[in-house]
């Protein structure tokens, strides 16, 4: 988004394999110490912090007064698709990828039900993409929140023969300069291995209790 409005930004890598993610710091910008989060220093009146991708994506759209519609019928659907995004395709797609990726052990299961999910979802989009471009009349931010889960399809054995919109849908949005640059971004310092041991307590043994007491022993330092 930042790329295709042309806004100047500059990016704060944040470690989640070191924990970088319960600093205090973080945790001002992003209360679920999660991604995306993002400081708008131009805002009028200081700098305003924005967490969670749909919140950003809406926040920007409409500083930019692009990739967003303006009539209520138009902004109805886009919060339709894009709390559909947040609630449904992305968090089915996440959990997939971590059954299938990162799951130490291996539970059946639980891959099954998340690959039906991710299976379905794409269904629900080749539907909404028949006869025409985009999931709204135009390019938007419901397309930017939705291509990245579906661009991970065939690295996650899920293969776009069986949906033809969307195989052209995800090519047409793959092209669009804006999106290479943004695909491209810090492509260099991205994981290419299994995580550690130490790595995944970090990564996928959070509860309230541990996150709190990471956030005490930053507040100590």
């Amino acid at each position: 988004m930042l790329e295709e409005c042309g806004f100047e930004y500059r990016v704060h890598p944040v470690n989640i394999s070191q924990g970088e993610q319960f600093s205090t710091h973080f945790i001002k910008l992003s209360p679920n110490n999660r991604m995306p989060a993002i400081v708008d220093h131009d805002y009028p009146g200081g700098a305003l912090s924005v967490f969670e991708s749909g919140a950003i994506l809406i926040h920007l759209a409409r500083r930019a007064g692009r990739f967003i519609p303006t009539g209520e019928a138009g902004f109805k659907e886009t919060l339709e698709w894009l709390f559909w995004q947040v609630g449904n395709l992305g968090p089915m797609a996440g959990q997939y990828s971590h059954f299938r990726n990162y799951a130490k052990v291996q539970d059946g299961y639980a891959r099954q039900r998340y690959h039906n999910e991710y299976n379905r979802c794409l269904g629900v989009l080749e539907q909404r993409l028949r006869g025409r471009e985009f999931l709204l009349d135009e390019y938007s931010i419901v397309d930017m929140a939705c291509w990245p889960w579906v661009l991970i399809a065939p690295k996650v054995d899920q293969p776009l023969n069986e949906f033809p919109n969307v195989r052209r849908w995800r090519q047409t949005i793959k092209e669009r300069p804006a999106v290479q640059a943004g695909v491209n971004l810090l492509k260099g310092s991205r994981r290419s291995g299994a995580p550690t041991d130490d790595e995944r307590s970090i990564l996928f043994n959070q509860t309230a209790r541990t996150v709190q007491t990471r956030i005490e022993r930053d507040h100590e330092k």
